[in-house]
């Protein structure tokens, strides 16, 4: 860890194997603390920005959806891939109104993560807010089977029943809750 006089992984070189407008794939030569070095796969992902919008009864609003990678179904924040020329925020914040019909005001930063730091560069952003406006249906009607609002008190429920799996839900989720449970 910098600052703490550990030593560090370097990329001492690093080649394109694959690149479309979602990822690259890339081969980097990475020397290890002791000198050795490895070949080592690693994705170059443009960022994710989440949004979760809390309502005044410390609610949730998700998407059920089906994720056909894991063949998996469970409960998500509106996310999206931010766009050329978009800020996180902004990405959001479309995000939210596209896929769920709710126009998020006073979105604040809630973190930021890393969901797979040991393969992939990606950042999530991840924004909340207690202020939206129903706008009218969404219109991204592919984005999940259904709408609604889920109890932040539920969380830690649907995550030991695995209905709340996306690295991203659940660390915000989580965070939520915890705020709520502490009164913010």
């Amino acid at each position: 860890t910098e600052g703490l006089g550990m030593s560090v992984w370097k990329i001492r070189g690093e080649r394109t194997v694959y690149s479309n407008r979602w990822l690259t794939v890339n081969l980097a030569d990475v020397e290890l603390p002791d000198g050795r070095h490895l070949d080592h796969y690693l994705l170059r992902q443009r960022p994710v920005a989440v949004a979760a919008i809390v309502n005044e009864s410390d609610q949730v609003l998700m998407l059920w959806r089906h994720r056909f990678i894991p063949d998996s179904w469970g409960w998500e924040l509106p996310a999206g891939v931010v766009d050329v020329g978009e800020t996180p925020i902004e990405t959001a914040a479309r995000e939210a109104e596209e896929e769920t019909g709710w126009r998020p005001r006073d979105l604040q930063p809630l973190l930021q993560m890393h969901p797979a730091g040991g393969l992939s560069d990606c950042v999530h952003h991840v924004f909340w807010t207690r202020h939206a406006d129903h706008v009218g249906d969404a219109t991204d009607t592919h984005e999940s089977e259904r709408i609604a609002w889920v109890p932040l008190k539920e969380v830690p429920d649907l995550v030991e029943r695995g209905e709340l799996r996306e690295s991203n839900a659940v660390a915000a989720t989580l965070r939520l809750h915890l705020m709520t449970l502490a009164g913010r």
